[in-house]
């Protein structure tokens, strides 16, 4: 290592950034995070350093600076554009034996600043030992995504309960047994989800060896259209940590890649008309009966979870059955493919409202409020459209719809394969003939649809 990465404490420490920049700015906002007592020397400064010391955050000293200024403070920050005057600043302070760190100037550095993941009291600090501080910016955005703030609540708890567990479990792999559980389980993901008080109950109850076999817990989480980079930090966690992921034939091949290796994995895909289908009735008992055994459940639905894809009625019955569970909504359909195509859902000058439409059909006949669908300005989105989109149009046009109308159908949207029709209303059949289409598709319909031709972006047929 070319540093020894430590943490120091700079309560009620006092502190000296020379330099009145948005540079010095920056690291003195750090500084007071750490809670440091700050003076700031530079004969002039930025808006902001002035704001902090008319609040009484921190000392200014409008002069240049003087050897004179460096005395018993626990860390120097240079911030200037001066060579000679950091060079200056950097001998001073070895010889004074205090840290030192000379912005943009590693070699000059007696310390240098990582880049920083704050859920205090959990402080993540990641460094390229000054030669590549944009990549060390990278990789802290990169954990940014990943670790959620509640993980400092969790310490916060953690720290409340250290003496306790110190006194119940005398030795250290036991100690260590009994946090591995808190920290990776159901009570942690309590305290993420803001269940503060059930948390520290249930770690009474652990302490208390009165924790009989808890339920588990169901994650009703959205998988989005089918793009990985869709899902929402709170999707991709619970995703990683469920024993168990139910899944619909909707779920996307690289967002199933992202599921913990070792969960087990029960596929419950419907299509309809099919003999495959798996009932909704034994979707909801396989939930309840898994999570009565203790374990964490993924049920992980394409698009998002009450739109369209029955997530009201699985929660129904966990809700009855007693079961804890959350909800994670996922980008629906309707919202992803149309803006992977270039399709604004809503415009000023085509669409003032949108309408969300299943166009699953029974029976060969859907019963919708057609005469609704037909007005100026509005965009209709129809789910599940493929089978009935020869019926769709035909009932549209019989309704007083422009048979012009444009159309697009959007297959496999938001992924590599993304396929974009466009077509009028009278021309659909005509479409569907010439062209092998495959589900899963989209289909808007309205005047919105004629800006894909200059908006497609994702640059796909």
């Amino acid at each position: 290592m070319d540093y020894l990465p430590i943490f120091v404490n700079l309560r009620q420490k006092p502190c000296l950034v020379i330099g009145g920049s948005d540079i010095a700015l920056r690291k003195i906002n750090l500084l007071l995070k750490a809670q440091a007592q700050v003076t700031c020397v530079s004969p002039a400064f930025c808006d902001g350093i002035k704001n902090l010391s008319i609040k009484g955050h921190i000392s200014i000293v409008n002069k240049k600076f003087e050897s004179s200024d460096i005395s018993n403070q626990s860390v120097i920050i240079s911030a200037t554009n001066d060579s000679s005057l950091n060079a200056s600043v950097s001998e001073i302070a070895q010889k004074a034996r205090i840290p030192a760190n000379i912005v943009d100037s590693p070699k000059l550095s007696s310390f240098i600043m990582p880049s920083i993941v704050d859920r205090s009291p959990v402080i993540i600090a990641v460094s390229s030992a000054g030669k590549a501080p944009v990549l060390a910016r990278i990789i802290r955005a990169k954990l940014e995504t990943v670790i959620p703030n509640a993980y400092g609540t969790l310490a916060e708890i953690a720290g409340e309960y250290r003496q306790k567990v110190k006194d119940r479990f005398s030795k250290i792999k036991d100690r260590r047994a009994f946090w591995e559980v808190i920290f990776s389980g159901v009570i942690a993901e309590k305290v993420f989800s803001g269940r503060i008080s059930e948390a520290r109950d249930d770690i009474d109850k652990q302490l208390n060896d009165s924790l009989e076999m808890e339920l588990g817990e169901v994650y009703l989480v959205g998988a989005g259209p089918g793009d990985p980079d869709l899902l929402t930090f709170k999707a991709l966690r619970l995703i990683q940590q469920a024993d168990v992921v139910l899944y619909d034939r909707l779920v996307s091949k690289e967002v199933m890649e992202l599921v913990r290796r070792d969960s087990e994995l029960i596929y419950v895909g419907k299509k309809g008309g099919s003999d495959e289908s798996t009932r909704q009735i034994d979707i909801n008992e396989q939930l309840v009966e898994i999570a009565k055994s203790g374990k964490r459940v993924c049920r992980l639905k394409g698009g998002d979870p009450f739109i369209f894809g029955r997530g009201g009625e699985e929660i129904e019955s966990l809700s009855e059955h007693g079961i804890p569970f959350q909800v994670v909504p996922g980008i629906t359909a309707a919202s992803g493919c149309s803006s992977y195509s270039g399709i604004p859902l809503t415009h000023r000058d085509y669409s003032q409202s949108c309408r969300f439409v299943t166009a699953h059909l029974k029976n060969g006949t859907t019963n919708l409020p057609w005469e609704e669908f037909v007005v100026d300005q509005q965009t209709i989105v129809f789910y599940m459209a493929l089978s009935g989109a020869n019926y769709i149009s035909k009932k549209l046009i019989e309704h007083g719809m422009n048979k012009d109308m444009p159309i697009a159908i959007i297959e496999k949207g938001t992924m590599p394969e993304q396929k974009v029709y466009i077509t009028t209303l009278s021309e659909l059949p005509n479409l569907l003939t010439k062209e092998d289409i495959y589900a899963p598709t989209l289909m808007i319909v309205g005047e919105v649809v004629k800006l894909n031709k200059k908006l497609n972006w994702y640059g796909i047929k």
